[in-house]
């Protein structure tokens, strides 16, 4: 079979590669599941790992299989998979278990391993072939109505965290009911977090660096929320003249922009952080004007990054409701399609900035 992969360590090696079909025995106790790929989402993570700034192969490989953002079909189940069947639209976790009790417990994205295991990113195979074997612990159902959008399931997850863990936090405040959210960018993960905002019935601002009107404007003001643009006002500054937010999720790249939405974070209020940034950028802040802000304020900041299956199956739920709400507003976010793996150089010159894309995706197969 055709799979996308890389050279780990070697800057732009993306290829094709021929690959033994896999196969349900691969997986012990007969909890097998075999996938066909229909559509693999890519973004920042697969640039970076082309640019060799970070992942590995398995062991005995030479090359790694990108892409982490899969959806699928069943082909086949071992003989100890009873809650899925050939036919059923799944998409695939990313991170698999260390060592460490946070692995062994189910929640291998808290782990505390310094080595770990992400498929399609580190030491596991991803997705971006036309087919993958799995266990079914990994494997989550997508229902049929979501077949054309479940390729977002997985950038989904990363705002299902982000925002579970703040409410999770907040339960130290017994009543804790956030009205005003800020996201803080107008990418697929910011769209995404904007929407889960207004399915919680939020008044929400939505902040990018673009001017509008352009398509991801529309599509946030289309969810009833408010497009603000950076270009125009400072986080900070519009948070002092209309209010500070309960909670903000910061998903930009940007991180000096963290400390700009730290002065903008309310009373008892939470800042979420999803942005992977390497770099050495710096900045000049009102360090101690923040810390005592946050201190007098009960204020928290918390990452969130991966997500185990909890995060899946709410992802699955919002997706749906989403739809139910909404329409085909989710539709609109798959912008910029590949036809065939054969074209992986097409998907690369999509992902490069100002081509205007919001989801960058591989049609592996027909839906």
């Amino acid at each position: 079979m055709k799979a996308i992969a890389v050279k780990p360590g070697v800057p732009n090696s993306v290829h094709l590669v021929e690959m033994p079909k896999p196969s349900v025995a691969e997986i012990q106790d007969g909890r097998g599941v075999l996938v066909r790929v229909l559509r693999v989402g890519v973004d920042g993570t697969d640039k970076e790992i082309n640019n060799a700034e970070y992942g590995a192969a398995p062991d005995g490989a030479d090359f790694l299989v990108i892409g982490h953002e899969g959806f699928g079909v069943v082909e086949e189940t071992g003989p100890n998979v009873h809650e899925l069947k050939k036919g059923d639209y799944v998409v695939a976790t990313v991170r698999r278990p260390g060592t460490s009790v946070y692995d062994l417990i189910g929640t291998n994205d808290m782990t505390t391993d310094d080595t770990y295991f992400e498929r399609g990113i580190n030491l596991r195979h991803g997705f971006l072939s036309e087919y993958y074997v799995d266990d079914a612990e990994f494997v989550v159902k997508v229902p049929r109505g979501l077949k054309e959008v479940g390729v977002l399931l997985e950038p989904m997850t990363v705002v299902q965290k982000g925002v579970a863990q703040a409410f999770e936090i907040q339960r130290r405040l017994k009543v804790w009911k956030p009205k005003r959210a800020a996201v803080l960018g107008a990418g697929t993960i910011g769209l995404l977090a904007t929407l889960v905002f207004k399915l919680k019935g939020m008044q929400v601002v939505t902040f990018g660096r673009t001017p509008k009107p352009y398509l991801n404007s529309e599509l946030i003001e289309e969810l009833g929320a408010e497009y603000v643009s950076t270009a125009d006002v400072a986080v900070n500054e519009y948070a002092a003249e209309h209010g500070a937010f309960d909670v903000i999720f910061e998903a930009t790249g940007f991180s000096p922009i963290v400390f700009d939405a730290m002065q903008s974070l309310a009373k008892n209020g939470v800042l979420i952080l999803s942005s992977v940034t390497g770099g050495d950028r710096t900045t000049e802040v009102p360090a101690d004007r923040i810390n005592l802000d946050f201190v007098l304020g009960n204020k928290v900041m918390v990452g969130t990054v991966n997500a185990n299956r909890e995060y899946f199956e709410s992802g699955v739920k919002d997706l749906s409701q989403a739809k139910l709400e909404y329409g085909d507003w989710l539709d609109r976010l798959l912008t910029h399609p590949v036809k065939g793996l054969d074209n992986y150089g097409e998907l690369f010159e999509k992902l490069t900035a100002g081509s205007g894309a919001i989801k960058v995706f591989c049609e592996v197969g027909e839906v």
